[in-house]
């Protein structure tokens, strides 16, 4: 059990000091460096508890339920190859925290830095040790949105903003083809479980649907990885903070791609199909990102490149996949990431140190920075694979794999030539990163006098070198065991035998190796200066660039395609998007309607009774005078739908369903109030139209009637349909029977909102606080257009109705119209809170809830706004909405998490009777605490709703006092009140 717990707060650690990092105060730099540094021991820390266990073979599995009835459970499991990856991901963080401490500016944003970093620590985490391929997903996407953020951590910077963009769309749209191919193997196997998935090899490769399940998987996991062609988001992502491309580009965001294929390979692996693909993918990948980073001038360029590189040489090993390729594939992962890591920051204290990361400017720096001179030479050997370092041992193990002959094609004959070519190519531009840049002549246009950085600076770069000649001399005392441990969770029996001895005699993978070093160094000191004379990028493919051709399908897509669609399509005015709109509904219902056959009604329906049919005929009359009055008096036609949601609400009640009808009446009262807040700022209209647009007018409002009618008579068709219908009894049956005994309410409509299907319920209050932001975010910054904007007709209507409102007042409050005392409005605050409270505590045995309690609540401001001058609204409402938005949602999520504790599904609720003195026995259920939350966010979410409109109102009326009343554009930008003829 403890190790279930341990495993269990490993992915959730880093997101909760995320929070914590976020919401830290900017004075203590240091210590949101203390909280990422603790956050990364403490998860080493619960690896070293782990290790016992999984050294042994075992795999551990954690499982929190969420939704089992659909088979969707919080699943974590760890084997070797889990924990040989989180403990680098861990190790590296801690060593990218100290690192940054010292690397980033004082005036840089510590606490965005920190919460972005730690929370890509913990979607990375989740991505290794998530046991359901949904909930890797979840992760997987999330360290896309993550790393965007990461990526663009100096978003003043144009080129941050952009290369964020380009990485979250390549990225992202590869996540949508994994989320298709997990979904296709999760139908194969029969399970979304990792372990059962792992178990169907079988049924899987020999599947119908195995080639696009593969496919669609292997797009996300090259376009998450860098690989040929979507590799050129990568480089463009050099424009985040040195810490950041240390971490992303070493041990994490590139690696994830990788670690995906290891773990499907089990699965998908083996066949011609799978070898070609990703033979032949990883082969490019290896051999242009190695062309490209020796012809690179940029100091974090050539990194980049020499990443893909040695991406493209991990893809191809997994791509080969025999036993011995798939356990140096995982070396040289582990490998890669130690002196790729000490190469980046080595690049960033050269940066931070001479101002400068532009190789043709730098050059004699081991005089002025000796230490780290020699630390970067190691790391650079270790790239070039040169004896004795950790780097020489995977890349022989690679030559070996690429020499043994496992499949009848032409690529695997070809693939030991590539490899060395690749190979000798990677000695070049390492070479090339260490003479350029220390050697030669000293350089003395710097920006700044190079010097040695502070000694906690460099301190992560030595501890990464040591480790880099550690390996490399004694493999199998140091990396041995957790190679051993990591390949057999992947390969169980079929784990080969292998050697990490330094010597195994005088063989072709050796032979190779020292070819390409003796290559590599020959060409390099050949094109020196070529190379450093010339321009970025190899002499024969300097013309095709990813990121431009990303660029120009950007723009052909987002800005032609896109203009052109508005052009035909679209349009910045409010009805045709709505005609649109109803219009595509109407198409798609009548296109899947067609063909059905409609069944008979059911014999002996509701007696008819003639005052429910007169209700109804004043509801109809209401809504016909609405369309009506739309024309002419838009606060007439608001009264009117008023009308029409009142015999609604009445109709609730008439058939038994009292809670609907609360709901009703209440929300109906807030959406008018709102409504007439919007009504100030809304285009004016005038009662009669000019002749020449009023055949155009006419012919317009005839389309929209023509359309309304087919759409509610399709409607009313449909619902008939349903209702004519005899229906199973036996849902309605379980809920009327169990409401109590297991919900603990009387209510049986409230009980099924937060209990039965809270999950629902949970997601609904989750949509109504992003439209509650949205809405308020888009009015905030919400500009009426100008006259200049408005189309012809508009704004020969707008000066017709400005000559004929002029001298008017258009700055009155809406109580004015509403002809209420705001004394009165005043009175009836504290009664309304009362009623809130009651239909609050009372909606789990009686019609109410925490939904219409909230909107009851919200009413209440409502009444105080209107009777406040505009002017002062946002002045005199102190309710703070945004958190009691965020408050709402928090408590809600936590009671669904409480019940974890005790075992049980996510939002299952508890109900029993509580003793209480003097009173005796009252209900008490969990639902209620989630019915508090769903109380706080309506509460929350309409008042924010409010200051937003409210704000609208506050800027016309400052309008108002700016510029004379007889000027048009004063009379536009005020609105006209809402009881004239707009």
């Amino acid at each position: 059990m403890v190790e279930q717990n341990l495993l269990l707060i490993l992915p959730l650690l880093p997101f909760l000091g995320c929070l914590a990092a976020a919401g830290a105060p900017s004075q203590i730099r240091d210590g949101e460096a203390w909280l990422a540094g603790l956050v990364a021991v403490a998860g080493l820390l619960i690896l070293a508890a782990l290790f016992p266990a999984v050294a042994a073979g075992r795999v551990i599995h954690a499982s929190v339920s969420w939704a089992p009835s659909i088979g969707l459970d919080l699943t974590f499991r760890i084997d070797g190859l889990a924990w040989v990856f989180l403990a680098l991901i861990m190790a590296i963080a801690l060593l990218v925290v100290i690192y940054a401490r010292y690397y980033m500016s004082p005036k840089d944003p510590a606490a965005r830095f920190y919460a972005c970093f730690l929370a890509f620590l913990g979607s990375m985490s989740g991505i290794v040790v998530s046991g359901n391929l949904m909930l890797l997903f979840v992760f997987w996407e999330l360290t896309s949105v993550t790393s965007f953020l990461l990526i663009a951590y100096w978003h003043h910077l144009p080129v941050a903003r952009d290369s964020a963009r380009m990485a979250l769309i390549v990225t992202g749209s590869g996540g949508l083809c994994l989320l298709a191919g997990l979904l296709l193997i999760g139908h194969m196997a029969g399970s979304y479980d990792l372990d059962v998935v792992l178990a169907s090899a079988d049924v899987i490769r020999n599947h119908a649907l195995y080639p696009p399940a593969l496919i669609l998987v292997l797009l996300g996991a090259f376009t998450k990885s860098a690989q040929v062609p979507f590799h050129f988001w990568l480089p463009s992502a050099m424009t985040a903070p040195t810490p950041v491309s240390a971490f992303l580009h070493s041990a994490t965001m590139v690696k994830a791609g990788v670690f995906l294929l290891i773990r499907v390979s089990p699965a998908m692996a083996g066949t011609d199909l799978w070898f070609l693909i990703v033979g032949w993918v990883g082969i490019a990948t290896l051999l242009l990102g190695a062309t490209f980073a020796l012809f690179q001038h940029d100091l974090k360029g050539l990194l980049a490149y020499s990443t893909i590189s040695h991406l493209g040489l991990i893809t191809t090993l997994i791509g080969i996949a025999t036993p011995l390729a798939i356990v140096a594939a995982i070396f040289h992962i582990l490998n890669h990431a130690i002196f790729k890591a000490s190469l980046f920051m080595a690049a960033g204290i050269i940066e931070h140190e001479t101002g400068t990361r532009d190789m043709r400017r730098l050059g004699g720096l081991r005089r002025a920075m000796p230490i780290t001179t020699r630390l970067a030479i190691v790391a650079s050997a270790a790239m070039a694979g040169v004896p004795l370092l950790n780097g020489f041992l995977s890349k022989e193990m690679f030559f070996a794999a690429t020499v043994e002959r496992n499949y009848a094609h032409a690529l695997d004959s070809a693939m030991p030539w590539i490899a060395f070519a690749a190979s000798a190519i990677g000695v070049a531009y390492s070479l090339r990163f260490i003479v350029s840049v220390f050697f030669g002549p000293v350089a003395t246009d710097l920006p700044r006098t190079p010097h040695e950085p502070p000694r906690w600076m460099r301190f992560p770069v030595e501890i990464l070198v040591v480790v880099c000649l550690i390996v490399g001399i004694l493999p199998a005392y140091t990396v041995g065991p957790f190679l051993q441990m990591a390949a057999h969770s992947v390969l169980g029996t079929a784990t080969p035998e292998y050697s990490l001895a330094l010597w195994h005699g005088i063989n072709a993978p050796l032979v190779m190796s020292v070819l390409a070093l003796a290559a590599g160094s020959v060409g390099f000191f050949l094109l020196r200066r070529a190379i450093a004379a010339g321009k970025e990028g190899p002499p024969l493919l300097r013309g095709i660039q990813g990121r431009r051709i990303f660029d120009r399908v950007l723009v052909t897509v987002s800005w032609r395609w896109a203009r052109t669609a508005f052009r035909h399509l679209g349009t910045e005015r409010l009805q045709p998007q709505l005609r649109l709109l109803v219009l595509l509904a109407f198409a798609v219902g009548l296109a899947t309607l067609a063909g059905t056959r409609w069944p008979a009604p059911e014999a002996g329906g509701a007696p008819f009774d003639p005052v429910f049919a007169i209700l109804w005929l004043l509801g109809g009359a209401c809504a016909i005078t609405a369309a009506w009055q739309a024309k002419y008096h838009r606060f007439a036609a608001l009264l009117m739908v008023g009308g029409a949601g009142l015999v609604t609400c009445v109709s609730f009640a008439w058939l038994s369903a009292p809670d609907l009808a609360v709901t009703q009446l209440v929300v109906e009262v807030v959406t008018t109030v709102l409504l007439l807040l919007g009504l100030r700022w809304l285009p004016k209209r005038l009662e009669e139209i000019p002749g020449d647009l009023a055949v155009t007018a006419r012919l317009r409002r005839a389309r929209d009637l023509v359309l309304a009618i087919a759409c509610g008579a399709g409607l009313a068709a449909i619902s008939y349909a349903i209702m004519s219908q005899s229906i199973d009894p036996r849902i309605a049956t379980y809920f009327l029977e169990n409401a109590y005994v297991e919900g603990g309410g009387t209510n049986v409509v409230n009980v099924i909102l937060v209990d039965f299907r809270a999950f629902d319920t949970f997601g609904e209050i989750t949509v109504l606080a992003i439209v509650a932001l949205t809405v308020f975010a888009l009015l905030r910054r919400f500009r009426p257009a100008a006259e200049a904007d408005e189309p012809p007709e508009q704004q020969l209507l707008q000066n017709k109705f400005d000559e004929a409102s002029e001298g008017r007042d258009r700055g009155d409050t809406l109580r004015d119209y509403l002809h209420v005392p705001s004394v009165i409005m005043q009175w009836m605050f504290a009664p309304i809170i009362l009623l809130s409270l009651h239909l609050f505590f009372r909606g789990h045995d009686l019609p109410g809830g925490g939904f219409a309690g909230g909107v009851v609540l919200a009413i209440a401001f409502l009444l105080q706004y209107l009777a406040t001058d505009v002017v002062t609204v946002e002045d005199r409402l102190r309710i703070l909405p945004v958190r009691w938005i965020g408050f709402g949602l928090m408590v809600a999520a936590l009671t669904g998490a409480g019940s974890w504790l005790f075992g049980y599904p996510f939002l299952t609720a508890h109900a029993q009777y509580v003793e209480l003195p003097y009173i005796g026995k009252v209900p008490a259920a969990t639902a209620l605490i989630f019915d508090a939350g769903i109380y706080s966010l309506v509460v929350g979410a309409t008042v924010l709703v409010l200051l937003a409109l409210a704000h609208q109102s506050l800027r016309a009326a400052r309008k108002k006092a700016q510029d004379p009343p007889e000027t048009p554009a004063a009379g536009a930008e005020a609105g006209g009140g809402v009881g004239g003829t707009g």
